[in-house]
């Protein structure tokens, strides 16, 4: 799986950090017996001292993604003799408030999504004025620099867009709906503005409520019998793709699906052709390398990326890869 350019570099960071709290997990290991619950994929703990981290996400409830990102820092945490204490709300403002409150209980890091930057602001603010370090993931990587935060771990999602689009055309796509399911998220919008701006065809944005997937089903449905020339189906997400194949159903469209991101159940999909591709931001690695870089930073002053984004992707999987995947998939892990 090749990653685009130009910041292909910073995906180099990736491995690298990885690479160095593997040394420092080795060097610093109690010995024990390899872990067999899966959690810490054969790792043994870290005796550096106990520290509690704050994991503080926008996840919509149900949306499957969010378990591989927990996954990777529950994965980094066991490893890294962390106490990790997860929390989310998609609502911004109540997201901010969940960052107050580890700041108030005097957390040692913090590890957040920022999807709507501007209401996480001040609680960023705050964590930093109280001397706790606060690193970003998966959104927020037009802003994670200005708010103070140390590190980012994720996609260009402008250049994973541009990455879709170029794929559309290889495609032979002529229209394609770009579906956001939750508006005014910056990293979605990013999505399709790429995708715009790297496809020779024509892209349509349709915003749906992604909270509520029966609306879901019938908006894209209704748009697909409203506009029989759309050819290609754009989800930004694994669950809705899926919804988008029954939506494609539904309309008797002849429209293909494509989407961002994975989850178990969408390597079946890819398997018997009813999802095309996707695209994929190995959140299990967001996660991982989020709580791990705490870890460095609170163990060793460590700061990873030299002042860059550390990407996670974009990479594609379709059918000529798809069972190399399903391998980690059957994990939870992809």
């Amino acid at each position: 799986m090749r990653f685009p350019n130009p910041r292909g570099r910073a995906c180099a960071l990736a491995t690298g950090a990885m690479l160095l709290a593997a040394t420092l997990a080795a060097c610093s290991s109690t010995g024990g017996k390899p872990d067999s619950s899966g959690g810490g994929m054969g790792a043994g703990t870290a005796d550096t001292p106990r520290a509690t981290i704050a994991f503080i996400t926008h996840e919509v409830p149900g949306d499957s993604f969010w378990d591989l990102v927990r996954k990777g820092a529950e994965t980094a945490a066991k490893k890294d003799n962390i106490e990790l204490r997860y929390s989310n709300d998609p609502e911004a403002p109540n997201q901010a408030n969940l960052v107050q409150s580890a700041v108030d209980t005097k957390v040692d890091g913090i590890a957040i999504t920022l999807a709507k930057p501007d209401a996480m602001a001040a609680a960023v603010t705050a964590a930093e004025s109280a001397g706790i370090p606060v690193v970003a993931f998966n959104s927020g990587l037009s802003d994670w620099q200005k708010m103070g935060v140390l590190e980012y771990f994720g996609q260009d999602e402008g250049i994973a867009g541009e990455a879709a689009g170029a794929r559309l055309n290889q495609d032979g796509a002529k229209k394609t709906l770009c579906v956001i399911q939750e508006q005014g998220h910056v990293g979605l919008e990013a999505r399709c503005a790429g995708v715009k701006k790297a496809f020779r065809g024509q892209t349509e944005i349709l915003n749906v409520n992604g909270k509520d997937m029966p609306s879901v089903e019938s908006t894209i449905t209704a748009k697909l019998q409203q506009d029989p020339s759309i050819d290609r189906v754009l989800t930004l997400g694994a669950p809705f793709a899926l919804t988008a194949v029954q939506s494609v159903t539904n309309s008797g469209s002849s429209a293909k699906v494509v989407t961002f991101d994975t989850n178990a159940a969408l390597v079946g999909a890819i398997r018997d052709g009813s999802v095309q591709w996707a695209v994929d931001q190995q959140p299990f690695l967001q996660g991982y390398l989020a709580v791990d870089s705490l870890w460095l930073y609170i163990n060793n002053g460590n700061v990873i990326g030299g002042g860059q984004p550390t990407l996670t992707g974009p990479a594609f999987i379709d059918q000529s890869n798809i069972d190399s995947v399903a391998e980690y998939a059957a994990n939870g892990t992809r």
